[in-house]
């Protein structure tokens, strides 16, 4: 037992150590309405770099160093979205050694304005965004879906007692049990947010009511806490060495993955971006740029098996109600690279494009 013990301070002090080379700074310029995470990470300038690529490109569509307000965009809602968002606060979560976990909060304003939360969450050993698929075992998915969507389904049910047992329930009341009772409880990984803490997983699934209903929703989105001793027999090799403190990393998906590379002799980045399926076929999103004007273009693929097709739009045209398309890239991906050609949609030259993850 005194054995167990020694080890476990030993490696508790370690982890302060790891944990404490990770500092946080706000974004300048800061304001009361753009609160956003800077990271410093003294151990690994590349893990910094990459960690901070991926926070401001997918969360601002800003190319850090570029120049300008990073927040532009988000504030002015000439962002993608062409919604208004606004970041209020982040913190740094308590965390096994290996792992960054952020959390912010803010405001998206679109047709109507709505606070939302969100989660980060870092390997500190590569500086990749953490993927939920790469956590489990494949076989294991259907299995920690099913601990997630129990516990939701208990969260929902024993609120629906509580309205239930109102001896004369208000209207409100019952259109809370009406949308209580219809609400789907079959969230999978690839929606649901998730975050680290130091001895369990928290999963949030979303709400159970859309903008309009929003207001009868007491329960919001549901958080769920699962131990990790809970999960150990659905861990990937992946997880268990990111747990555990091990300096063993392993290949992991395709999804959020930064890479470097060329068109011809023109130095681009790219952040794969989300990943889904698409009538059987398996699409993703992803942006990249030059690096020498950093501007954001946008893809849109396909994957099928070792094969990437990849259409790269220009501009919208309001008038023909469509997308201009200014190339068409074929490619293959073979371990952590990629390599093909990018063909001009007008002029039908080809150059060639290689890439290899960060």
């Amino acid at each position: 037992m005194k054995r167990k013990i020694v080890f476990f301070l030993f490696i508790s002090g370690l982890s302060f150590s790891q944990q404490q080379l990770v500092k946080i700074t706000d974004l300048q310029p800061k304001t009361e309405d753009s609160v956003f995470p800077l990271i410093s990470y003294s151990k690994n300038p590349l893990v910094e770099k990459k960690i901070n690529t991926y926070l401001q490109v997918s969360e601002l569509e800003y190319i850090p160093d570029s120049g300008g307000n990073p927040f532009k965009l988000v504030s002015t809602a000439t962002n993608s979205y062409s919604n208004y968002v606004y970041f209020y606060s982040w913190k740094k979560l308590q965390t096994p050694d290996n792992i960054l976990s952020i959390a912010m909060d803010g405001e998206a304003s679109g047709a109507y304005p709505e606070g939302f939360s969100n989660w980060e969450n870092f390997d500190l050993r590569t500086g990749n965004a953490i993927n939920a698929y790469d956590l489990f075992q494949p076989s294991a998915v259907k299995a920690v879906e099913n601990i997630i969507n129990k516990k939701v389904r208990k969260r929902i049910n024993d609120f629906l007692t509580q309205l239930k047992s109102e001896k004369n329930p208000t209207e409100e009341v019952q259109e809370q049990i009406g949308l209580y009772e219809g609400c789907s409880t079959d969230n999978t990984l690839e929606y649901i947010k998730f975050y680290f803490g130091k001895t369990s997983l928290t999963f949030v699934a979303g709400r159970c009511s859309n903008h309009a209903m929003r207001a009868l929703d007491d329960l919001d989105s549901h958080s769920i806490e699962v131990p990790y001793k809970d999960l150990e027999k659905y861990w990937s090799s992946y997880a268990k060495n990111l747990l555990s403190g091990s300096g063993n990393t392993a290949t992991t998906g395709f999804q959020n993955k930064l890479m470097k590379g060329k068109i011809d002799q023109y130095p681009i980045t790219v952040l794969i971006k989300h990943l889904y399926q698409d009538n059987g076929e398996t699409s993703f999103s992803a942006v990249y740029w030059y690096d020498k004007n950093k501007k954001l273009i946008e893809w849109s693929g396909k994957i099928k098996g070792d094969k990437i097709s990849i259409t790269e739009n220009d501009r919208y045209d309001e008038g023909k109600g469509e997308w201009i398309q200014r190339a068409e890239i074929q490619a293959v991906r073979k371990g952590s690279r990629i390599t093909g050609t990018w063909q001009d949609y007008k002029t039908k030259k080809y150059l060639n494009l290689e890439l290899e993850e960060l």
